[in-house]
Formats: structure tokens, C-alpha cells, sequence
């Protein structure tokens, strides 16, 4: 039997995984655009990924693992009426200026009026982390609807919470964001920022 290194498809989830990247790539540069995931988390990374879009690249294995994920459960979803990457998006006039507010909804079912947040992950806590809930709670907002479910994927468990939407100030998020309020927002994500290497906000986060 004979066993030897191959490079058959591995190069094709590299092509297909960079080139989803890709397409948005220009306007990452562009400081009108805000993203839902921007208003929960580090502001000062909607600042950098203007200036270096080459950075936010990547085809690390957890990365690629949890895109992978996603394609499977949407399909599943998709089987049972939902509408998945689904696309949202609000204007915001802040400063005299206009800004888009645009974000992807991984799966909305339009009639049952549910909104669904898949979620990857090597471990699980007994509780959805709390920016998660923050992010669900912005798209219930932007698309009114009052529940949302979080769907965790994980090797060992599969945990699933239901949110009931509460109101949310969105303009004072785009304006926080804009204004690059918060940086980090949380103590833990600058070991996890591709922009730490670059970053005058950095916080070395001690054990």
C-alpha cells in the first residue's frame, strides 16, 4: 500500500475560502462602511482594517473549520424555509456624515420571524459568551424581530440558546465605533486580533 502527500483539495478550499475574502476587499478600505461585528469589538479595528486589508486574510485551520461549519448547518436550514446570509444593512447620518451599517444574519426564516447565529468553537462555557449575545442582538434590532436562537458547534458539545430581543441604541454604537471609543472593548481579544503586531492600544493580557 503505498501512502504519499497529496494537494487535490486542500487547494480548492484555499481557493474558494480566499476568494470570499477577496470580494470584500476594497471596501474594507472604506471608513463609511461599519460592520455588525465592528460594534462588538475592538473600535480601533475598524480604524486599522481600513489602512491594512491585507492583514484580515487568513486560512487558518479554525477559520476555514468554522466557514466549513457554517455551509453544513445552513444547509440544514435552508431545507426547513430558512433564508441564510441573509443581508442586512441601515443608514446612519453621525456627525453630518453618512455611515452604512451592513452585516450578514446566518439564517432568518421570514414567516416564523427567527433569526439564527451559528456559532464555532473548541470549547463552550454553560452560557453563550457575551458578545455573541450582543451581536444577535443587533441584528434583532436592525430586522425587528423579537427572537433569536445561538447555535453552538463544538467537538464535544452542541448547545443551543434562545434571546429575546431587548432595544438597542444602534446610532450610539456606529457613533462609539466611529469615534474609536473602545479599545479593546473586551480584556481578551488583542490575543486573538490580527492587528496586534501594529496596534498602539495592544494589552498584554497576564495569566
Amino acid at each position: 500500500m503505498s501512502v504519499e502527500s497529496s494537494e487535490t483539495i486542500l487547494p480548492l478550499i484555499y481557493s474558494s475560502h480566499i476568494r470570499e475574502q477577496l470580494t470584500r476587499f476594497e471596501e474594507l478600505r472604506n471608513n463609511r462602511v461599519i460592520y455588525v461585528t465592528e460594534l462588538v469589538s475592538c473600535s480601533h479595528k475598524h480604524r486599522l482594517r481600513q489602512l491594512y486589508p491585507e492583514l484580515t486574510i487568513s486560512f487558518e485551520p479554525i477559520t476555514v473549520t468554522g466557514h466549513l461549519i457554517h455551509i453544513g448547518v445552513e444547509k440544514y436550514l435552508v431545507e426547513n424555509g430558512f433564508q441564510t446570509e441573509y443581508p442586512v444593512k441601515k443608514t446612519f447620518e453621525i456627525d453630518n456624515v453618512e455611515y452604512v451599517l451592513k452585516g450578514k444574519v446566518d439564517a432568518y426564516h421570514p414567516e416564523k420571524r427567527i433569526i439564527v447565529e451559528i456559532k464555532s468553537s473548541r470549547n463552550i462555557t454553560n452560557k453563550p459568551l457575551e458578545h455573541h449575545v450582543e451581536q444577535l442582538q443587533i441584528y434583532l434590532n436592525l430586522l425587528n424581530v423579537e427572537t433569536g436562537i445561538l447555535l453552538y458547534i463544538t467537538p464535544v458539545v452542541f448547545r443551543e440558546y434562545r434571546v429575546e430581543r431587548k432595544d438597542i441604541n444602534l446610532a450610539n454604537l456606529v457613533k462609539s465605533t466611529i469615534r474609536n471609543e473602545n479599545h479593546p472593548r473586551w480584556n481578551w481579544e488583542c490575543n486573538y486580533c490580527v492587528f496586534k503586531e501594529i496596534c498602539s492600544y495592544r494589552i498584554e493580557q497576564t495569566t
